[in-house]
C-alpha cells in the first residue's frame, strides 16, 4: 500500500479480498446454518475474532 496517494478504495478492495479469502472453519468459527451471500468471513467475524467491536 502507498501512503495515501493510492485509490482511496484501495484498503477497502484488499481487505474484501482478504476475508473472501478464508472459510469459516478455517477461522475456528462455528456454523451458524444462515445461508452466505458470499464467501468468506463477514465484518462481524473478523471483528469478533479481532477482540474489536464494530
Amino acid at each position: 500500500m502507498t501512503s495515501g496517494n493510492g485509490d482511496p478504495k484501495e484498503l477497502g478492495v484488499f481487505l474484501k479480498a482478504r476475508r473472501a479469502a478464508l472459510d469459516p472453519h478455517q477461522a475456528g468459527l462455528p456454523e451458524t446454518g444462515a445461508p452466505r451471500r458470499v464467501a468468506g468471513l463477514r465484518r462481524e467475524e473478523v471483528a469478533l475474532l479481532a477482540a474489536i467491536s464494530m
